[in-house]
């Protein structure tokens, strides 16, 4: 198993900028098939956001682009630079984990709240 250490989130008001971070610790380094964020807001789907594949590439989904920035930071964490966030970023924001070996991990979630 898996536990994701989820930091960063809170309240911010439109135009503002938030990090989050997410840190692994239970699993090896090669099993890292990809690293990233999710958000889920209420009565909506969880959508990704931001992803790093073990490779190095990058997906990001069309509405941050521009906007939010992962990175990582090293081996096993990874941060999301949010700027220019809008009351529509509203959500719950999950980190994820997938190992190349199959499952998939999810951290407990941060509250990202953007007000007017």
């Amino acid at each position: 198993q898996e536990q994701l250490k989820e930091s960063g989130g809170g309240l911010v008001q439109a135009g503002g900028s938030l990090r989050l971070s997410c840190s692994a610790s239970r699993t090896i380094l090669s099993d890292i098939a990809a690293m990233g964020w999710y958000r889920q807001a209420p009565d909506k789907a969880r959508e990704l956001v931001a992803l790093i594949r073990r490779g190095g590439s990058i997906d990001y989904a069309d509405f941050v682009k521009g906007r939010f920035t992962i990175t990582k930071d090293h081996a096993k964490k990874v941060s999301l630079q949010m700027n220019g966030l809008k009351p529509e970023d509203t959500a719950v924001y999950y980190c994820s984990l997938q190992r190349v070996s199959g499952p998939q991990f999810w951290g407990q979630g941060t509250q990202v709240t953007v007000s007017s």
